[in-house]
């Protein structure tokens, strides 16, 4: 009897690792997998997401609307796991300093501001809304909502001069958010 209880347990846990696996596999057809890579010196930063596609739906608005991510509420910057943001030495992220490692981002879209997240739990699936009490940086950004339309969510990195200076940018649909960021140099 014990035995054939385990042999159960067996097939039920491998079921749901195959199901689990699959179900990655398969969202990832539909919003794939990016990475965007910057770097300056000795300092790289490196973000890896996954790419939704707006599809003729209202993206960013009140929940009344019917916004797939209603202004004020918990998005992950893109869509399946945890939008990861790694670098490998210290940086100012919107003039806050952040120690080099490897975190989650997350954001709070807003009409006009955005509130953007970094979360030292970078390993987990992204649905599900952060633990706050593990946020290493919270920032606001001002948004805009007149950019040019931008089909599927894009997440860039620009170098904005010799300062060691770089854009990380949000783009889906018409809005555009940018957060400066500045490599800490002798760190």
């Amino acid at each position: 009897m014990l035995k054939r209880a385990l042999i159960i347990a067996a097939v039920f846990i491998v079921a749901i690792v195959i199901f689990f696996n699959w179900f990655k596999k398969d969202t990832k057809k539909h919003s794939p997998a990016a990475t965007v890579e910057y770097t300056d010196g000795q300092t790289k930063i490196k973000i890896d997401y996954c790419r939704p596609y707006a599809k003729g739906r209202i993206i960013f608005g009140d929940e009344a609307a019917e916004a797939l991510q209603p202004y004020g509420e918990y998005w992950r910057l893109g869509a399946n796991e945890a939008t990861i943001f790694e670098t490998n030495s210290p940086i100012i992220f919107n003039d806050k300093k952040l120690e080099a490692g490897k975190y989650s981002i997350y954001a709070y879209p807003g009409e006009s501001v955005w509130t953007i997240c970094i979360n030292s739990e970078w390993d987990r699936w992204g649905a599900q809304e952060a633990d706050k009490t593990k946020d290493v940086l919270r920032t606001e950004v001002p948004s805009i909502n007149n950019a040019n339309l931008q089909e599927q969510f894009e997440i860039k990195m620009t170098a904005v001069d010799s300062n060691h200076t770089v854009n990380l940018n949000f783009h889906w649909d018409k809005t555009s958010v940018t957060v400066p960021i500045k490599t800490v140099l002798g760190e």
